[in-house]
């Protein structure tokens, strides 16, 4: 006989802490955060940095290169989705048990202006954790002359790998 499950039990942890933000289940959340983003070479290759980790919150920053761009000298698509991936992930990835690792299920991007600018900030937070899925929605945002212009937005679903080490 298959045990019953309460499918709300699956999303009530982490739970948002007093002033809305989220208690992270494991208290070296950031540090296990960066040293996960140290070792993704797709980002060291396009030159991305970790800008800010908190609970369900991911910033990276890009500069522009001109190696990173399409045929109009904007930063092509598939880099602009790297970086909101990545923060997305990372952003659910802080509210996950130390046992646990990150994988993207899908994501849904939309292109709503071309990514020109000095550099590119991804923002991600969580919408809503889980024990096995997360939900995560993002902006990128292009920066040039101490102004910001909304590029892309996304919404993603994560996988909670329990018990899989994140090396």
């Amino acid at each position: 006989m298959i045990p019953a499950v309460d499918p709300e039990a699956a999303m009530r942890q982490p739970e948002p802490a007093r002033g809305g933000q989220f208690a992270p289940p494991n208290p070296d959340y950031a540090a296990r955060v960066r040293a996960s983003f140290d070792r993704q070479g797709a980002m060291k290759l396009i030159g991305a940095r970790l800008a800010e980790v908190r609970p369900g919150y991911c910033s990276i920053q890009l500069p522009y290169r001109d190696d990173l761009t399409q045929q109009h000298g904007y930063i092509h698509a598939g880099i602009v989705s790297a970086i909101a991936d990545s923060a997305g992930g990372y952003a659910g990835f802080t509210l996950f048990p130390a046992d646990a690792s990150v994988l993207t299920v899908e994501y849904k991007l939309n292109l709503i202006a071309p990514a020109a600018g000095e550099r590119l900030v991804a923002e991600a937070e969580v919408v809503k954790p889980g024990w096995t899925l997360a939900i995560t929605r993002g902006e990128v945002y292009a920066e040039a002359d101490g102004r910001r212009s909304l590029c892309a937005i996304m919404q993603q679903t994560l996988i909670v790998l329990s018990g899989k080490a994140d090396d």
